[in-house]
């Protein structure tokens, strides 16, 4: 009886199955695929099935007139008659074997000595349980049938179970048929039954009406396994029989004829799966008679089968020498004296060699070949083994026989499962689940240690490695972790990364071979007995190189070199009390000479205590000008003792000296103070810009929280996808191309510098860091405004060069070169002045502005008491103390009231000019203050061209005094501190043009108003004050 290939079902006739198994060898050996092999009859030493007559049936029904022999023609509702009547045999047959036969087996007790008895118990349950399941499926099904004979015309053959809930039909079967030939292979029968054959046998005769051809020779466990199993074998067939007559008596285009014809293939399979899982269980049986019983507890377990033996078809494994060689469902093992080497298949890689009789087998953690004589008996095993990992991987058995089961029918490369590690190393007795490659862990996955170490992440060839892995260390204290987020190359953390350690203390910061090492910032812990925040270069996970170290108790700063965690080489301090020194540092401690500022401008020069106490050799300079030179020491009591020399003869210094009073600038070369921060962008954009690099180069953002979390909360972070990462600086290179035009580059490099991801902004926001952690926040200084003006315009060099990189990929991306390469320094610093130096200046700009402020604070403190002096003057007044010309008073703009007099008017002259030059504050950009300074000359000369009737030129003589008039109406504060930032940050290109002499001229006005508000307080008497008002 055959049914074709694309029903999915090959019947042969009743028999034993070996007969079967050997044929499907010796087609594997030809080379031929084998798809499905069904035997319907069963397994050795069980006889075959023959089918009854439905007359015999006890309580049948039968129909009037009709031809009840299967063997002649029957009309559907005499099918469905003997389906029926089928149905009730099966039902009292599983009612028998689960009342004389499943249940006093389990109300057997088994032997004080055998150490298995609470496991066979347990399969008896489960063997229970799924005969009751599959009783009442039966009986559904045979209540089904019975409302279809008595209402065939409201109840159609898509009600039946056995056509419309093949699913369900399936699943129970299958439970039934593991549960059976889980307790063959653990001889559940045999230790259960032992010593009561008689009373046994007994117990199964009465099935012998239900099943013909029931034998009672032969052991009692083979006597139970017969009747246990071969009810379920004959129901099978009869119903492929009745099912198949059923088909035949339906006309071609009936609805239930697509049901009949599947649930043919369903029970056919059902059958092939049957007789598998019986030869499956007999071989794993027969195994345990050949190992000792150590080997036999633990291979032959109810949830092995062993699918392929050496000792069948010759294999050699080598170089391990195994004696045997076993493949089971879920495992191959090898065999060496009392060793047991065991592989899971879902971590067993199979590759022929090529023309060798050879298959190489790489496991997690081992590497061996299997060798046969015979090439067909190469190609068995490899069918065999391969199809067995197949099986494993999707975790339930092939139905209905190995090899049938879904696409691919070739092992994956790629896998997911876990594994724990044996062998020494770093991997050794830690847990791995996740992705695997070729008996490597490769992709995602999560490596776990007994002693608590976990890492999330990727793997590459076994080994931590690409973006972002987790790895989780605990502490002695309870629920204390060191949590280390950070890029990771072959297995080592390599690349930006963050640490939250478990004192609450947090590193952001470069790693190298797992080592802190290049850039990084370290905060300790909030509530640390001494808070520090330490910004700068690390070596060997040690400070080490330029630094900048805030002492949070103190307000000390540190700004300088260190070596292995100390301070080292030139260094700069500065206090919260305003002092300011620099000096040498060794080990810890200053050596030599050094320069103390204090903040009323004294200096010292020479060495000093720890407390800042000169002592020895040194130079006082005092604000007044005076100096103090010679020996100084410490007294017996309070005070400080010194031989030397005061001379007092020095002239009072001017105060625009104080900006040469700088420290650091010389100590702390501008181009070597960050290397650490410009060298990733460089190696990024040599490596030619690598989405996947961009976050192990150019860092990334985790927020953080000061909340103490459970450990698995370490393991989770909220990140951005890395393949978007990877989008973005694709686009982001594609978009440079487009704008390469000055207007379109400028609103290019402003949106990159002002975005989050891009690299650029990426690097503006760790510079600004590095600015803001020395020169931002009580520690700021203005001795260190040298330094500071230095460093912003090396960030915008740096940052122009690294726009230029960019430039450089993305054309390289394109197959073209860069023109104008290499760029030299002049054009260099004329697009850093004229491009990148106003759009970067806004991120630095209030940190720089306060340094300035405070250089220029005495300066700007007589400006002020200028203005204010100026202020009182009415407009009139002002004009003629400054000597303005009287034709060139607008005086006839003023619109007076009655009551009014033009010489009483204040604030009322060149209104336009002052409102104009107001705006210098309202910018960022020197350039676009040095516009505002031309357009407010521009207001003076428009304003005294209309008061002429004509144009007119001003000259320096005639501007000069006007100017003054309308800064000192504008009263702009710091304006001291304004015209310098312009000088030190305008574009060198306008040296000597138009706008260098406006901001001379201002810087004149400036320098007027603050001698006359000194000149002012000597004024004759009919200059008073009081009168001007």
């Amino acid at each position: 009886m055959t049914l074709g290939r694309d029903r999915g079902w090959v019947g042969s006739a009743p028999g034993w199955g070996g007969a079967a198994r050997h044929s499907g060898e010796q087609r594997l050996r030809a080379g031929t695929e084998v798809t499905h092999l069904c035997m319907p009859g069963l397994a050795a030493p069980h006889p075959a099935v023959t089918l009854s007559q439905p007359r015999e049936l006890r309580g049948g029904w039968v129909l009037p007139g009709s031809h009840c022999a299967l063997g002649g023609a029957m009309c559907s509702r005499e099918v469905e008659a003997a389906l029926l009547r089928l149905e009730e045999t099966f039902s009292a047959s599983l009612a028998h074997v689960n009342t004389r036969i499943l249940q006093p087996l389990l109300l057997a007790d088994p032997e004080p000595w055998e150490p298995r008895g609470r496991e066979h118990l347990q399969l008896l349950q489960q063997l229970l349980r799924s005969s009751q399941q599959l009783r009442q499926l039966t009986e559904q099904s045979l209540q089904s049938l019975l409302k279809r004979l008595h209402q065939p015309r409201t109840t159609g053959l898509e009600a039946l179970p056995l056509l419309g809930s093949a699913d369900g039909v399936l699943q129970v079967h299958l439970e039934y048929i593991e549960s059976y030939t889980s307790c063959l292979v653990a001889q559940v029968f045999q230790q259960v039954a032992k010593g009561k054959r008689e009373h046994w046998l007994a117990q199964c005769r009465p099935l012998q009406k239900y099943l013909a051809g029931m034998s009672f020779e032969g052991s009692v466990d083979a006597v139970l396994g017969q009747a246990l199993c071969q009810p379920l074998a004959q129901h099978l067939q009869q119903y492929i029989l009745l099912l198949l007559r059923l088909r035949d008596t339906l006309r071609k285009h009936h609805p239930a004829q697509e049901l009949v014809i599947n649930a043919i293939t369903l029970y056919g399979n059902l059958q092939s799966f049957l007789q598998q899982a019986l030869d499956q269980a007999v071989a794993t049986q027969a195994l345990g008679h050949s190992l000792s019983s150590r080997l036999k507890d633990a291979l032959c377990t109810p949830g092995h089968r062993l699918l392929q033996d050496s000792q069948d078809i010759p294999v050699t494994a080598i170089p391990l020498r195994a004696e045997r060689v076993l493949l089971f469902d879920d495992a191959l093992v090898l065999l060496k004296g009392p060793n047991i080497h065991s592989f899971d298949l879902r971590l067993v890689w199979v590759h022929p060699v090529q023309d060798r009789c050879m298959l190489r087998v790489v496991t997690p953690e081992d590497e061996f070949s299997l060798c046969v004589r015979d090439p067909q008996d190469l190609v068995v095993w490899q069918w065999k083994v391969s199809q067995a990992v197949c099986q494993a991987l999707r975790g339930k058995k092939d139905f209905p026989v190995l090899g049938a089961g879904p696409a691919p029918s070739e092992p994956p490369a790629c896998r997911s499962a876990a594994y724990t590690f044996r062998t020494k190393g770093h991997l050794c007795r830690a847990t791995y689940e996740g992705e695997w490659y070729s008996g490597r862990p490769h992709g995602k996955g999560t490596l776990k240690w007994p002693d608590g170490r976990n890492h999330v992440g990727n793997f590459r060839w076994g080994l931590e490695h690409g973006s972002f892995g987790i790895y989780l260390v605990p502490k002695a204290i309870e629920d204390k972790f060191d949590c280390y987020k950070c890029h990771w190359q072959e297995g080592t953390m390599q690349g930006y990364g963050i640490c939250e350690y478990s004192s609450e203390e947090v590193y952001r910061g470069y790693f190298q071979a797992g080592l802190r090492h290049g850039f990084g910032v370290l905060d300790s812990a909030p509530q640390a007995p001494q808070p520090f925040r330490y910004t700068g270069h690390w070596a060997k996970d040690q400070r080490s190189g330029y630094g900048i170290q805030e002492d949070g108790n103190s307000g000390e700063r540190y700004i300088g070199m260190w070596q292995a965690d100390q301070r080292n080489g030139s260094g700069v301090v500065v206090t919260q009390a305003g002092i300011c020194y620099q000096s040498t540092f060794q080990a810890d401690k200053m050596v030599g000479p050094g320069v103390l500022l204090s903040e009323d401008d004294s200096l010292y020069e020479g060495t000093f205590t720890k407390d800042l106490t000169p002592e020895g050799k040194g130079k006082i300079t005092f604000p007044n000008g005076f100096t103090l030179e010679g020996w100084f020491g410490s007294g017996t009591g309070r005070g400080l003792n010194t031989q030397g020399v005061l001379d007092t003869a020095a002239l009072p210094p001017d105060p625009s000296s104080t900006c040469k009073r700088q420290l650091g600038v010389d100590a702390f070369p501008v181009e070597s103070r960050w290397p650490g921060v410009y060298g990733p962008f460089r190696v990024f954009m040599v490596a030619g810009c690598p989405g996947e690099l961009q976050e192990a180069l150019l860092g990334f953002h985790v927020q953080r929280s000061r909340v103490p979390r459970r450990a698995q909360d370490y393991l989770r972070c909220e990140r951005s996808c890395l393949e978007d990462e990877a989008g973005r600086m694709e686009d982001a290179l594609e978009e440079l191309l487009c704008h390469r035009e000055p207007a379109a580059l400028q609103r290019y490099l402003q949106k990159a510098l002002n975005s989050t991801w891009h690299p650029l902004g990426k690097l503006l926001r760790t510079l600004m860091l590095t600015f803001q952690a020395t020169y931002g926040g009580f520690g700021a200084n203005k001795h260190l405004q040298g330094m500071a003006q230095g460093e912003v315009k090396q960030h915008a060099r740096e940052l122009w060069a690294a726009y230029r990189g960019l430039l450089r990929v993305a054309l390289q991306r394109k197959g073209q070169a860069l023109e104008e390469e290499p760029e030299d320094a002049e054009t260099r610093d004329l697009q850093v002045h004229r491009l990148m130096l106003p759009l970067v200046l806004p991120s630095f700009y209030s940190e720089l502005f306060t340094l300035y402020l405070l250089l220029h604070e005495p300066e700007d403190a007589l400006y002020s008491q200028g203005i204010a002096s100026l202020s009182l003057f009415p407009d009139s007044k002002l004009l003629e103390f400054l000597d303005v010309h009287k034709h060139l008073w607008p005086l006839k703009d003023l619109r007076l009231t009655s009551n009014q007099r033009s010489s009483l008017v204040r604030d009322r002259c060149f209104l336009s000019a002052t409102e104009c030059l107001q705006k210098i504050i309202t910018t960022v950009d020197p350039r676009e203050k040095l516009e505002v300074l031309e357009k407010t000359y521009g207001e003076i000369e428009a304003t005294v061209s209309r008061v002429l009737g004509r144009e007119h030129k001003l000259p320096m003589d005639d501007l000069l005094p006007l100017l003054i008039y309308v800064v000192s109406r504008a009263r702009i504060q710091h304006l001291g501190a304004e015209i310098h930032l312009i000088r030190d940050m305008m574009d060198p290109v306008h040296t000597g043009g138009l706008y260098d002499f406006l901001l001379t001229a201002l810087e004149s006005c400036y320098e007027h108003i603050q001698k006359g508000g000194m000149r002012l307080r000597r004024l004759p008497g009919h200059w008073d004050l009081r009168d001007l008002s």
